[in-house]
């Protein structure tokens, strides 16, 4: 009999924490990975983070080690030049892992036949360059975040900053083949972006599939619903447009309208704004969730794929997005979402799902259906399988 395979998850939540995007993945992927052998988690992440993470073992998942990184309180002027001019330089996170962490991690490493890592900025936090037998889950594309943030600069400093950074981390990237064994991304349009000759495999962000049908109970006066961490820069700044931009337009067609936000620190966002409810962390979404004429999914400034646009088909909640919020899911214009980009056109987009609600419930179903396809975990399951299948051979 061959000896169990044994995998080590470097990730950035523990998988039993209150849901958000990151951690919906971190499920996901880990429920994957445990049908193929025993897994072992190893949390990293910032020492600030106030997320409680305990070293424990619940019967479903073993966590080893909780590492939280800390700030790194000066750079010397060479460190600080090769942050911007060596792409080999991994020291440019402005934390890092203890020496007695990253010690820890290098004994424990050879006990493992596949290293799952998330994101670039865990095994870099580690201090080490290469890592053979690996996964990379690049989930979020650092290049292409500061290439929206450069689209969406209002001043010629600002466009000259984030092209920089741009630049330098596109030179990172290149080198990601050379630094794991197998490397993921969550859209075919972010392999193509990326252009690494081998062993890029996708695995998009999905959603757990709901146990039955979902039953959809529209609130009125009607609710315009947004879901997300406000820790999360991005999430900020798409509803602050939506509130400043789109909410005064979508008022003064549907008065008695009201905008319901779920997600951690919702409460500063809508501080000072009318008819804006901050829910905060709601146990139950879905149940909030069915009594919305609308999810909106104003994101301007990201990477990656968005987990609420497959949270959204879960729950036959008819969607209006920008562009960049749909990236990813191939959806179309009146197919299965509204999607606009200025605020005129979002905020009529709302408008329109609220007042033509059989239309509206029409594309929801054409979500549903596409999410049963594509965006269930248990879809996605043979993804994760397949690349750590590559990552074993050879």
């Amino acid at each position: 009999m061959s000896k169990p395979l044994r995998i080590l998850y470097l990730a950035p939540c523990r998988p039993d924490e209150k849901s958000y995007g990151t951690q919906l993945r971190t499920v996901g992927v880990a429920s994957a990975l445990q049908t193929m052998g025993q897994l072992d988690f190893m949390v990293v992440k910032l020492e600030e983070d106030e997320r409680e993470v305990n070293v424990k073992s619940n019967g479903e998942y073993s966590v080893r080690r909780v590492i939280k990184l800390q700030p790194i309180a000066k750079r010397s002027l060479i460190d600080r030049v090769r942050c911007g001019f060596d792409p080999k330089f991994i020291g440019y996170y402005g934390h890092a892992a203890s020496a007695e962490d990253r010690a820890f991690v290098q004994a424990e490493l050879p006990k493992y036949d596949v290293v799952w890592l998330h994101n670039i900025r865990t095994p870099n936090t580690l201090g080490q360059w290469k890592w053979s037998k690996s996964v990379m889950d690049v989930d979020d594309i650092p290049s292409t975040y500061f290439r929206t943030v450069k689209e969406r600069a209002t001043s010629a400093g600002e466009r000259r900053r984030a092209n920089f950074r741009l630049m330098v981390a596109k030179r990172r990237e290149n080198f990601l083949s050379e630094r794991f064994k197998v490397v993921s991304v969550c859209s075919d349009s972010d392999r193509e972006y990326l252009g690494l000759e081998r062993k890029v495999h996708v695995i998009p962000n999905g959603f757990a599939k709901p146990a039955g049908e979902p039953l959809r109970q529209v609130a009125n006066p009607p609710r315009i619903g947004f879901i997300g961490t406000f820790d999360y820069p991005p999430n900020v700044d798409s509803v602050r447009w939506f509130i400043d931009e789109c909410w005064p337009l979508v008022k003064k067609q549907v008065p008695d309208a009201r905008l319901r936000l779920i997600g951690k620190g919702s409460e500063r966002v809508a501080t000072g704004a009318k008819d804006v409810d901050a829910l905060g962390f709601v146990a139950d979404a879905a149940a909030e969730i069915a009594t919305w004429s609308v999810m909106s999914v104003p994101v301007r400034t990201g990477a990656g794929t968005r987990v609420k646009i497959a949270e959204g088909y879960s729950r036959k909640c008819p969607i209006v997005s920008t562009s960049l919020g749909a990236f990813g899911y191939n959806a179309k214009d009146g197919r299965e979402m509204f999607l606009a980009d200025t605020a005129e056109d979002f905020a009529n987009a709302c408008v329109r799902a609220v007042r033509e609600p059989e239309a509206a419930a029409a594309m929801a179903e054409r979500g549903w259906q596409e999410f049963l396809t594509k965006w269930t975990w248990d879809s996605i399951r043979p993804r994760v399988v397949a690349a750590v299948e590559d990552c074993l051979r050879g």
